[in-house]
This record gives C-alpha cells, sequence and structure tokens, in this order.
C-alpha cells in the first residue's frame, strides 16, 4: 500500500519510542479501494501523555485527550492518534459511558463499526485484516464488525452511516446488517439532527443513493416522516405512470450531482398526497401543490438543521419546479432575473428530471421545451445579453448624480430600465439608459 508520508514519519516516531503504530480506518478502505485518502488517522498502543512526549517540537492540538485522540500538524496537513482503546456502555445510542486504554490492536479493531473499516495497515506488519473487510471490499458489501444489533444499539448514527456507505461506494448491504437496520431504525430518534443532515447529505450524493432510500424507505422516514404517505400514493393522471414516491425516485435517479437539486427533487411533490383531489371524470389534480411542497420542506430542512441559503434555494426551486414558460429570449431572461444564472440551471435541471419521470408519450414536447430553455441560458450568457440590474449601463450612483435621491424609487427605475432592456424596447447602453431616465425626469 502507498501510505501518506506524514502518516508514515508518524508510525515511523511512534516505532522509534518503542510503540506499535498502525494507519486505520476509512484511509485503508480508500486506499484498498485504488481512492487517494482525505485523512489519515493513526491508531496505537502508545497513551496520550506519552504520544504528546514523543512528538515534541510538532504542532499538537490536545482537544481529543480524554478520548485518547492527539491531532498532530505535519506538513500543514491533521493526522488524528488515538490511543487503542475499548469502549463502555452505550447507554445514550451515540456516545460510549467511558473509555478504556488497551494494549492490543485487535481490541480496538473490535470495537469499530464495519469490516470495511476495521482494518489497519503498517508498513512492516503489513495488512492487518482481522473481520473480513478486504474480501467484503471485493464482495462490494458493508457489514457489521460481530454481531450488527449490539453495534447498531451502541451507537444508532451507525444505521445512517451503513447507508451513506452503501450509497457512497456502490455497496449493498450484508443480510444480518440490513436486518438488525430495521429492527434498531427508530434508535435514529436519539441522534442529533446535526449528525443526521451530515450523513444523510452524503448518502443523498452517491451513486447508489436512489436505491438505497427505496430499499430502505421507512429508515428515512424515522427522521422525514412526511414521505411516508407518498409512498404508494397513485396520482389518476395521465401525466404520471408512477405513484408520488417511485417518480420522485426516478426523478431523483436523473439529478446531477449537487445537494440543492437533489433535496428540491426529493422534496419537491412531498404535498400531493394533501393536495390531492379528483374530478368527476376520475382524474387526478394536484393544484398548488409546488408552494404547499416548499413550505413542508422548508420545515424539514430547518428540522435537519440545514443552513439558511440552501434552505431558501430549495425553497425557491421548489415554488418554480411546476412552472411552465415558454423556450424564448424574452421569458428565459425574465426567469433569469428571478433566479439568477446558477439557480436557473439548476432549475432547468430540476424540471428535466421531472419530467422524464412522468408518461414518456406525453412528455416528449415538455422535455424538448425545457432543453430549448437551456440552450438559450448558454446564449443569454454568451453574448453577456442582460438580466439583472448590475449588468444595466449605468448604475445606482449615475442615477444619484442626475438628481434621483436615494430610496425605493431609485431601485424602481433600475427595475423598469431592466424590463425594457430584456423586452428590446431599449438598448443597453449608457446614452439610451440615461435618455429614458430623463424622461422619467
Amino acid at each position: 500500500m502507498n501510505i501518506n508520508k506524514g502518516a508514515e514519519k508518524i508510525i515511523n516516531i511512534l516505532e522509534a519510542n518503542g510503540y506499535e503504530a498502525y494507519a486505520v480506518g476509512g484511509c485503508v478502505r480508500d486506499t484498498i479501494m485504488g481512492k487517494t485518502p482525505n485523512d489519515w488517522d493513526i491508531t496505537t498502543n502508545c497513551l496520550p501523555e506519552d504520544i504528546v512526549h514523543c512528538f515534541e517540537g510538532v504542532r499538537i492540538i490536545e482537544t481529543g485527550l480524554k478520548h485518547g485522540t492527539v491531532t498532530l500538524l505535519i506538513d500543514d496537513e491533521t493526522f488524528e492518534v488515538t490511543t487503542y482503546r475499548k469502549d463502555g456502555a452505550y447507554t445514550d445510542n451515540r456516545h460510549p459511558d467511558s473509555v478504556t486504554f488497551v494494549t492490543d490492536l485487535e481490541s480496538d479493531l473490535s470495537r469499530r463499526d464495519f469490516t470495511v473499516n476495521a482494518m489497519a495497515y503498517n508498513p512492516r506488519a503489513g495488512l492487518v485484516d482481522l473481520f473480513g473487510g478486504r474480501e467484503d471490499i471485493e464482495n462490494k458489501c458493508i457489514r457489521c464488525v460481530g454481531e450488527a444489533n449490539k453495534r447498531f444499539e451502541e451507537d444508532a448514527l451507525r444505521i445512517l452511516r451503513a447507508l451513506r456507505f452503501a450509497s457512497v461506494l456502490d455497496f449493498t448491504i450484508d443480510e444480518d446488517t440490513s436486518r438488525a437496520i430495521y429492527e434498531l431504525k427508530d434508535n435514529l430518534s436519539n441522534i442529533s439532527k446535526e449528525r443526521i443532515n451530515c450523513e444523510f447529505t452524503k448518502l443523498l450524493t452517491g451513486k447508489r443513493n436512489v436505491d438505497i432510500i427505496r430499499e430502505y424507505f421507512d429508515v428515512i422516514c424515522v427522521f422525514i416522516p412526511e414521505m411516508a404517505d407518498m409512498r404508494g400514493f397513485k396520482q389518476h393522471n395521465s401525466w404520471h405512470v408512477y405513484d408520488v414516491m417511485e417518480h420522485t425516485l426516478v426523478a431523483l435517479s436523473y439529478a446531477n450531482n449537487d445537494i440543492i437539486v437533489r433535496l428540491a427533487l426529493l422534496l419537491h411533490d412531498i404535498a400531493k398526497p394533501r393536495m390531492f383531489i379528483m374530478d368527476e371524470n376520475g382524474i387526478g389534480h394536484f393544484h398548488g401543490h409546488p408552494a404547499v411542497s416548499a413550505d413542508m420542506a422548508r420545515e424539514i430542512l430547518n428540522r435537519l438543521r440545514y443552513d439558511k441559503n440552501t434552505i431558501s434555494t430549495v425553497v425557491r426551486l421548489i415554488k418554480d419546479h411546476d412552472n411552465r414558460f415558454p423556450p424564448n429570449i424574452k421569458s428565459v431572461k425574465r426567469m433569469m432575473t428571478k433566479l439568477g444564472e446558477e439557480n436557473m440551471r439548476r432549475l432547468i435541471s430540476i424540471q428535466l428530471a421531472d419530467s422524464s419521470a412522468q408518461n414518456p408519450e406525453r412528455a416528449i414536447q415538455r422535455l424538448r421545451d425545457i432543453q430549448d430553455a437551456s440552450n438559450l441560458i448558454n446564449v443569454i450568457v454568451e453574448q453577456q445579453q442582460a438580466y439583472s440590474i448590475n449588468q444595466l449601463a449605468i448604475n445606482g450612483k449615475d442615477l444619484i448624480e442626475m438628481g434621483i435621491k436615494p430610496g425605493p424609487r431609485l431601485g424602481e427605475i433600475l427595475e423598469e430600465l431592466l424590463q425594457l432592456v430584456i423586452d428590446d424596447k431599449l438598448e443597453n447602453t449608457r446614452d439610451s439608459l440615461i435618455s429614458q431616465v430623463l424622461k422619467y425626469l
């Protein structure tokens, strides 16, 4: 295995002082899979205070000392060095009540979550794989170390981590591990929303996100219970060939790897079961569902502690996901004025995915129109056509110099000028815009 130079340096120093030391966990897994690890963790039989002594002169962060972890800064990289340990009882389904330092590597590896994360490596000792992690990597399988129920009872977040790893690594989940996930899924209620957010976001941007959500739908509903009504809810509409949940998952399968787009697609139709009505002809309708779905999405994302920008953007895109506008320059510019270029492109991605998950016999023209609108965005950007106030040839400072007082009217005039430019009633030149302002004055 190729090992990071900083990690190898740490191992060498600890061994020179008479201790054992190994790279451990995800860095070993990723290296075996041919990936470059994001970080390198070291495990050792050296006690925390002795680790500090071994690395005199090296910048040390001691915040994890009580749990046996010393963070070292070497060559501008951080490395966590942790003493072999054994965890006590987990009465809160998340953190061990106590930590006991041990002297053998096997005890340390046996407390870890999954076999693929329970391997250690030392350049002289080679790979230490006591639980079949390498074989599970070859078989693309997530399996708990030891008894699955015990692992998940100790730390319920491991339930979501199993789903996340399966999604990101494109693995399946071992049968016993899967059974334990379903038996103990309700323990996720004891986990902080911040931790759920972190794992779920990674799951959602993984390769197998759709398969995992479909297979473990009831697990996802523990922290997004609003989704439960979507499963099996028939739409009774010729535009659709799937129930609400399956339509959502098929749409999600067309999404690019943008968490904003994926969250919006996951929640874009969440209000449909609430908004459903059937007319006298037996046709289902969901009038107003985009706005209600947006409100529900705001509540869900706030509860899961997403940041304000993510929430506001997702909510805005869900509100507009069903907004049908003709694929011409003026209409596309107006939408870009409303959303900006980045979010306009996101809206196009969402609409393409949404329509691709509808009845293919009915959605052909809609898909063409959306693609035409996407092409027009490129034209507008490449030709530097104005669609926002800051692209106008004059600005607020120019208006003030012309005698217009700062205030709401100044902004209104700039908006009016922009609309005239978008409608091709006014050229976006300084002289043309000033002439129009003089008419207002």
